[in-house]
């Protein structure tokens, strides 16, 4: 990408990097014989969907509004999970969903009977707790003591409730496929009975296949080994990071380099806090193109966000030479789990969203305005 090209702030995707995440992503599905369908959690940057759509045309969804946007924007209806549905909202839920996972028993008792006097077939399903996880972060963490989402097999039994077709887990969080090998291992050893009554079974997300170094021969393997033993269910995939991992960047501009007691802040036109909360909730360093880890004897500088919350910074990196106003700083990997998340907070004002195309140009797909920010509020 030519980054001179593209305005600051600005959310950009690489659509060659996209279509290359695409291609495998569509390569597991056809081998391994799973439906793969985009978690729109992760990423719901709908200019992209045609895209997407030559490749995986399916979603999931985890609130209304994510299962409308997938009905209209990528023109299916979603497989969909909510923590707790409503009656407000349920009616909406039908609308738009081809499967519906309960996370409760007495959530499956409380809207089955909507589901039943639907004019359409949707498939219900109950979200299952194996209460084991590989993922070490608590925040991201279902299977943690004490968690709130999905049911274990102690409450469940021996039978599925009746009109309950499918299972569902999701305890993974940007693993490995061996991860997914062993919580396959729990999921059979706790819950066989029901595997053996159930029609599908959703194998959540957190599946980084498009991670560098991901065995996805592995997991082709084991999910067709998994098939064997249970050949009447429906395998279902629903990653997100997957889709749009390392596939494009945030750029920002440094517009002002603040010295306190020998600790250097390049202050930019983007924040940690509003635009990249990851950073801080999980928390990670996220990688600057050009730029590398603190280096003893080189240009080291913390980066400061444009929010006045006190902690809405990182650090350090170190460069090649002296950073000075007007800079560009171009954080990596930006794609999934920023847009989702971005806040209006203090009114900083949110990045444009652009497509660098397959023939290397900048197209806009997004510029914000004061009546975005007014308009979230009343």
């Amino acid at each position: 990408m030519d980054y001179t090209k593209i305005p600051s702030p600005c959310y950009v995707v690489d659509e060659k990097a996209l279509r290359r995440n695409l291609e495998l992503i569509q390569s597991v599905k056809e081998r391994s014989g799973a439906e793969i369908i985009l978690a729109l959690k992760a990423n719901t940057t709908w200019g992209i969907f045609p895209i997407i759509r030559e490749y995986i045309p399916y979603a999931t969804a985890s609130s209304v509004n994510e299962a409308r946007l997938a009905f209209e924007q990528m023109g299916t209806l979603t497989h969909t999970y909510a923590p707790a549905y409503t009656e407000r909202e349920f009616p909406e839920y039908l609308r738009y969903s081809s499967h519906i996972t309960f996370n409760s028993l007495t959530q499956a008792e409380r809207f089955l009977p909507a589901v039943g006097a639907y004019p359409r077939k949707i498939s219900c399903g109950i979200r299952i707790n194996p209460e084991f996880s590989e993922v070490k972060t608590d925040l991201y963490n279902p299977a943690a003591p004490g968690s709130r989402l999905g049911v274990p097999a102690s409450k469940l039994g021996g039978r599925l409730p009746e009109e309950i077709e499918g299972l569902h887990f999701h305890t993974l969080c940007e693993s490995s496929s061996f991860d997914l090998e062993k919580t396959l291992a729990v999921v059979e050893e706790k819950f066989g009975p029901l595997l053996r009554q159930a029609k599908w079974l959703n194998m959540g997300g957190g599946h980084l296949m498009t991670r560098r170094g991901y065995d996805t021969e592995h997991l082709i393997g084991l999910v067709r080994s998994f098939q064997r033993k249970y050949p009447h269910l429906q395998l279902i995939l629903e990653p997100g990071s997957a889709f749009t991992w390392q596939t494009g960047d945030l750029v920002s501009t440094v517009q002002d380099l603040v010295d306190n007691h020998g600790i250097r802040t390049a202050m930019l036109d983007v924040s940690f806090a509003c635009h990249m909360p990851d950073c801080l909730e999980m928390p990670y360093k996220p990688a600057i193109l050009g730029a590398t880890d603190a280096v003893p004897g080189k240009p080291t500088y913390r980066m400061g966000g444009n929010s006045c919350l006190a902690g809405d910074y990182m650090g350090d990196w170190s460069f090649d030479r002296e950073l000075k106003v007007g800079d560009r700083i171009v954080f990596q990997d930006m794609i999934h789990y920023t847009l989702v998340k971005t806040t209006t907070f203090n009114g900083v004002h949110h990045p444009s969203i652009g497509l660098w195309t397959a023939d290397n140009r900048f197209l806009m797909i997004r510029k914000f305005t004061f009546e975005d920010y007014r308009s979230k509020l009343s």
